[in-house]
């Protein structure tokens, strides 16, 4: 167990339900800052040396909360963003609590996990335990839309630190750490062609929704799933009239691969499709986002600690690879070993059954915190 106190599963669900009820949409900047300004007030109280870095782009702030001591910290990053709009608490996903499940929107992905790591930090600076490293602690505004604003400063956090840890969703009923996720991307389509009508002039024309159709084919063809590799169109638009020639057209393109050779393959063998011939030209925005976070020595060495401290507590801690980014794919990448799925138990990201196991919060909490004091 860790030296510091976490306290009960029932009094962890008390606070969180707080930070539920503030809705925190990735695009309301003064929304996520407002629960942003609650955590940096507590952390503030409790002694932490506090850094905030304004927002830009529409987006909130980030939090960078230090612990003292010396040598290289360990990282705990987190977001405070969700996907939900304002009005889904009154609407359709109100808190409630039904047995084994707490609800609410982003209570799993990831209110519940940046809280126990919020929480984790608040009280081993107010218990004034002696952890082996100084802590850094990140609570970042846009993760769900792919971290524009915050990537540079998680890289940047990172960068020398002995470890990182996400505590984003645990993975299944029995929750299990992530080691490993997919790298993701994406690409913007256009497509331009030439109008003509489509009965009396259709050789003077040039279908720009044929040539997506083509360009997309193509695309699809990229998907080889023993190899990982997955690509997916979607939204597609186009054209005008059916008694028109469509002279332009367009889609939004998300790739996925295991390993950054892969990504790269895929990423060059998308562009190829660009140019102009025959009257259509093909342009692209985009490319890869997050880089794999790959499944190394390293990371199921941190992987193997956390198993031991659960262990200890009694319970088994599975492992297992995800498809969907974080930004422990960031953090990975540069080299820093990095332990994701650190979160509560539960089910139902992105959707209206969204829910945590909230019994599991003490437990969870408990070894993130003891590998807060321990790591390094």
């Amino acid at each position: 167990m860790p030296v510091t106190e976490i306290g009960s599963s029932d009094r962890l669900l008390t606070e969180l339900r707080g930070w539920v009820e503030q809705e925190t949409p990735s695009t309301d900047a003064a929304a996520v800052n407002a629960l942003l300004s609650r955590a940096e007030a507590e952390l503030g109280a409790a002694g932490a040396a506090l850094e905030r870095l304004p927002g830009r782009d529409g987006y909130g702030d980030t939090l960078i909360a230090r612990t003292p001591g010396e040598g290289p910290p360990v990282v705990v990053a987190g977001h405070l963003d969700t996907v939900w709009d304002h009005g889904t608490l009154a609407g359709p996903m109100p808190f409630r609590v039904e047995g084994e499940r707490a609800h609410g929107p982003g209570i799993y992905d990831m209110k519940a996990g940046s809280f126990l790591a919020f929480h984790a930090v608040r009280e081993i600076l107010r218990q004034g335990t002696r952890t082996r490293r100084p802590i850094t602690l990140l609570l970042t505004p846009d993760e769900e839309v792919g971290s524009p604003t915050s990537r540079a400063p998680i890289e940047a956090a990172a960068r020398g630190a002995c470890a990182v840890l996400i505590p984003e969703p645990a993975g299944g009923p029995q929750g299990a750490c992530v080691t490993g996720r997919k790298g993701t991307g994406g690409f913007t389509m256009t497509v331009a062609g030439r109008s003509a009508h489509a009965g009396g002039n259709w050789s003077e024309g040039r279908s720009a929704v044929v040539a997506l159709a083509q360009a997309i084919l193509k695309i699809h063809a990229l998907t080889d799933l023993e190899r990982g590799v997955t690509t997916n169109v979607a939204p597609i638009w186009g054209g005008t009239r059916p008694n028109v020639i469509p002279p332009e057209a367009g889609c939004r393109i998300d790739f996925r691969a295991p390993s950054l050779a892969e990504a790269e393959r895929v990423v060059a063998a998308i562009r190829a499709l660009a140019g102009e011939a025959d009257g259509i030209r093909i342009t692209l925005e985009g490319g890869l986002n997050r880089p794999p976070l790959e499944e190394g020595p390293a990371n199921l060495a941190l992987y193997e600690t956390a198993r031991a401290i659960a262990a200890r507590q009694g319970y088994d801690l599975p492992r297992q690879q995800r498809g969907g980014g974080s930004d422990g794919n960031f953090t990975a990448a540069l080299g820093i070993p990095t332990l994701d799925g650190l979160g509560c138990t539960g089910a139902g990201a992105h959707a209206p059954e969204e829910h945590i196991r909230w019994r599991d919060l003490a437990p969870r909490g408990a070894v993130l915190c003891e590998l807060l004091e321990t790591l390094g």
